[in-house]
């Protein structure tokens, strides 16, 4: 299996020229009747030795951390990170791997953060700014070496943790404005998000796959202050609440078909599913009310996903030039 980083490379290389690879990639727009930047292609497996390469890394991995830790508690989480710094070496340096690349990363980057959570006894707020600190710093450092897309994702993740556990030990009585923390963490990531997709509208290099996994990050991050907020979360399901989550939801909707981005709306699909459901639950007066909320969920997505081109068009081409020019292109 090759991906558009391969085609440009080959082109780079001189075996295929620019205009015979845009040539194929128009074949293949008409052919699916939509863009290739419609598709939101990102690399996750190339094929089932992906799986197999993964199981066996995790064996190894978790099976070395388990000795090392008999030995001594933080060793365990060492070897971790070591052993998968080592393993990415050869598996995504050299074989060019998806689906080990990210899970190699996270192996990394749990074993450098529960290796400082152990060696520094405690898992105060004091503890956990320390470990998230350090555990930025190593994601820093693998994208330097292995640039695995997922890992800016993971960066921004230990970035948030570490303003989210730094002002709670500093200021311990701002506890009321964390969630307000979470919410402005989410926005700036959607935003480096939208840097890293304006860099590639056409979606054809690496790029666009750092802001995929910066979407997927994004939308909880910006959901979930807004819902328990509303109170949602802590058992408030007044109907007014639940209609105003699914508002929430349908904005969220239309950013999706503007950046053309369905993992920022699926992401946060969960906290809908609950809202939807509690509806039911109490006003509703039905029973199965899980199962009818997924048909109402389901069966619009179904059309949102048979249908995303074409509602996509009609959406942007009524924004101001000046943001279409931003976001991705429109397949004419």
């Amino acid at each position: 299996m090759y991906t558009d980083e391969d085609l440009n490379r080959a082109v780079d290389q001189g075996i295929f020229t620019t205009d015979s690879v845009n040539s194929f990639r128009q074949m293949v727009t008409q052919g699916r009747h939509s863009s290739v930047a419609d598709e939101e292609n990102f690399r996750l497996i190339g094929g089932f030795n992906d799986i197999f390469v993964v199981i066996a890394c995790l064996i190894l991995t978790y099976s070395a951390s388990w000795v090392a830790k008999t030995i001594a508690p933080v060793l365990g989480p060492l070897v971790m990170a070591v052993m998968a710094w080592g393993l990415a070496e050869f598996f995504v340096l050299r074989r060019k791997m998806a689906l080990p690349a990210i899970v190699l990363l996270l192996l990394f980057v749990w074993g450098v953060f529960s290796a400082c959570i152990t060696a520094l006894g405690s898992e105060s707020s004091s503890t956990l700014v320390v470990a998230m600190a350090v555990s930025a710093l190593a994601t820093a450092v693998h994208w330097w070496r292995f640039q695995v897309p997922i890992t800016v994702a993971a960066g921004m993740a230990t970035v948030v943790g570490f303003a989210f556990y730094g002002i709670l030990s500093a200021f311990p009585q701002s506890r009321d404005w964390l969630t307000a923390i979470i919410f402005l963490g989410g926005l700036i990531t959607f935003v480096i998000a939208m840097r890293w997709d304006m860099s590639d509208r056409e979606r054809v290099t690496r790029r666009s796959d750092v802001a995929f996994w910066l979407h997927l990050l994004s939308a909880p991050l910006i959901v979930h202050p807004v819902f328990y907020s509303l109170g949602v979360l802590r058992g408030d399901d007044s109907a007014g609440n639940v209609l105003a989550i699914v508002l929430v939801y349908l904005v969220m909707t239309l950013v999706s078909l503007v950046i053309d981005r369905r993992a920022f709306m699926v992401s946060s699909l969960a906290y809908v599913l609950y809202a939807v459901s509690s509806l039911f639950e109490h006003y509703g007066g039905v029973g199965g009310n899980l199962a009818i909320t997924g048909i109402i969920i389901g069966g619009a997505l179904i059309l949102l996903a048979g249908f995303w081109h074409n509602a996509r068009g009609v959406l942007v081409a009524r924004l101001p030039r000046s943001i279409q020019s931003r976001v991705p292109v429109l397949n004419q």
